[in-house]
């Protein structure tokens, strides 16, 4: 059985991370593989860095889906993957990976998550954070600032000419897709706690449904008196 595959998406800014630890930490670490998209933007080295700048990077083309995709596939069947590493101060991929560690649940993390259709019919349980646009804002601001080594400037302009239009474009719609919303803006442990317990039945369930599994060499009589 392929692992149950979480996703979560929502604006950038949202609080996705912060949910996904909270979850993750929930279910337990060892239990959980963790990809976040932005490790999956496409590689920009060929470029000059001022021409790196002025890609847009809320839109889908700006991300190597394949890859994405390829790796989702490899963990649900069980199979160890190379994540890449991205450096956001210059926009381009580093030469290292993190090895990620096949387990029983795959928690996948983006802002454009539900918008591919093949990413989004492979996840079983689809979470979308919803945030008032200025807490979105504010966040991603000073993210930007103290991790990325990012200027107020620029992530003013780039909020305006690509994130806000593209958050309506492609995010936002991408809302209807969801089995569970989760309002947040700072807090909301309930719905932590809802999900994790839906995440925890779910996995409950599967393990129940392989125990029952018969091998193809025994009778079904035999396989129950081994449970």
């Amino acid at each position: 059985m392929k692992a149950l595959t979480i996703g979560i998406a929502g604006g950038s800014g949202s609080g996705k991370t912060t949910i996904a630890q909270k979850i993750i930490k929930g279910v337990g670490e060892k239990r959980i593989s963790y990809l976040e998209m932005d490790a999956y933007y496409r590689d920009l080295s060929h470029l000059p860095l001022d021409e790196r700048a002025l890609t847009n990077f809320d839109h889908p083309a700006a991300f190597d889906t394949e890859l994405f995709v390829q790796h989702i596939d490899m963990l649900r069947s069980g199979m160890d993957v190379e994540k890449p590493e991205y450096d956001f101060t210059i926009h381009s991929r580093k030469r290292s990976t993190v090895r990620v560690k096949a387990r029983p649940v795959v928690f996948l993390e983006g802002i454009l998550l539900f918008e591919n259709q093949y990413v989004r019919e492979h996840i079983d349980i689809k979470i979308y954070v919803e945030t008032p646009s200025d807490l979105r804002f504010i966040r991603r601001l000073t993210r930007d600032l103290s991790e990325r080594g990012r200027t107020t400037d620029s992530v003013v302009k780039q909020y305006y000419k690509t994130v806000r239009p593209m958050h309506q474009a492609f995010v936002e719609p991408s809302r209807e897709y969801a089995d569970i919303i989760v309002p947040w803006q700072g807090y909301n442990e309930v719905a932590i706690e809802m999900v994790t317990s839906r995440i925890e039945q779910s996995l409950a369930k599967r393990e129940e449904e392989e125990s029952f599994i018969v091998p193809p060499d025994e009778d079904i009589k035999e396989a129950i008196l081994k449970q």
